[in-house]
C-alpha cells in the first residue's frame, strides 16, 4: 500500500488545532491535527454532493440562482451545485481557512473536477457567518457544510450560525421559497425544532457516506436539513 505524503497544514483561524492536508495515490485525505478520524476523504463524498443537489432541486429559478457555500472543504458540495444549476447561476463559496482555497487550487482541485475554475464561481476567504449577517434576501439557497454540523469541533464562532440568531440570520439573507441546507455528521432533534422555530418548513434526510458502483449508499449516515423560507 502506498504510504500517506503530507502536502500541507494550515491554522484554523480561533482554534489551536491545525488542519493537515495528506495523499496517498489519487486519494486525499484533510484531518485535524490531534484527532484520529478523518475530517474528510477524496472517496467518500456522497453526502456532502446530496447536500447541494436535494437542496437545488427545490428551487424554482435554479437556471438563475444565486447560491451561497459555507465552507469549500474538498469542493464537492460546489462541484455538484454546479451540476444541478443552470448557467446564469452565481455561486459564492465563502472559505474561512486561505490554505483550503490554496489545496483546492492545487493538487486537491482534481478530485471534484476543480470547481472553482468554473465562471460561475467567487471565492470569499471570509466567515460564512459575515456574508449571512450581511445579507437581506440575496440568496436562493445557503447551503452549510461547516465545522461538522450543529456540534462543531474546530471554531467556537461556527456554533452562532446554529442558534436561533443564526437561523433568524439566513432566514433574512434567503429570498422567498429558499433554501437552508445543512450538513451534518449527525442527527440531532434539538436543532430540527429550532429550524421549526425560527419559521422554516423542515426535511429531515439521512443520506450515506458514499455512493457505490451499483449506485447504491454505502458506508456512514449522515444527516441533511432542508429548511425552506
Amino acid at each position: 500500500m502506498l504510504p500517506w505524503t503530507l502536502l500541507g497544514r494550515a491554522p484554523i483561524p480561533g482554534s489551536a488545532e491545525r488542519l493537515v492536508l495528506w495523499q496517498r495515490g489519487d486519494e486525499f485525505s484533510i484531518r485535524i491535527s490531534g484527532y484520529v478520524s478523518e475530517l474528510m476523504n477524496s472517496r467518500v463524498h456522497g453526502s456532502e454532493e446530496a447536500l447541494a443537489t436535494e437542496a437545488c432541486a427545490l428551487l424554482r429559478g435554479a437556471a438563475s440562482a444565486r447560491v451561497l457555500v459555507g465552507g469549500l472543504g474538498m469542493g464537492f458540495t460546489l462541484a455538484a451545485a454546479l451540476r444541478t444549476l443552470g448557467d446564469a447561476a452565481q455561486v459564492t463559496v465563502a472559505e474561512l481557512v486561505p490554505e483550503v482555497v490554496a489545496w483546492n487550487q492545487g493538487p486537491l482541485g482534481e478530485a471534484a473536477g476543480r470547481p472553482l475554475e468554473d465562471g460561475r464561481v467567487s471565492v470569499q476567504i471570509r466567515d460564512v457567518a459575515e456574508l449571512i449577517r450581511a445579507a437581506q434576501a440575496s440568496y436562493d439557497a445557503v447551503l452549510l457544510d461547516v465545522d461538522n454540523g450543529p456540534q462543531g469541533m474546530t471554531h467556537t464562532e461556527n456554533h452562532w450560525l446554529y442558534t436561533p440568531a443564526g437561523l433568524a440570520a439566513a432566514r433574512r439573507a434567503l429570498r422567498p421559497g429558499g433554501v437552508l441546507a445543512v450538513w451534518s455528521a449527525t442527527r440531532e432533534e434539538a436543532f430540527t425544532r429550532r429550524l421549526t422555530a425560527a419559521g422554516y418548513a423542515v426535511q429531515v434526510q439521512t443520506v450515506r457516506a458514499r455512493t457505490g458502483a451499483d449506485g447504491r449508499g454505502r458506508g456512514a449516515r449522515h444527516t441533511i436539513w432542508l429548511a425552506r423560507v
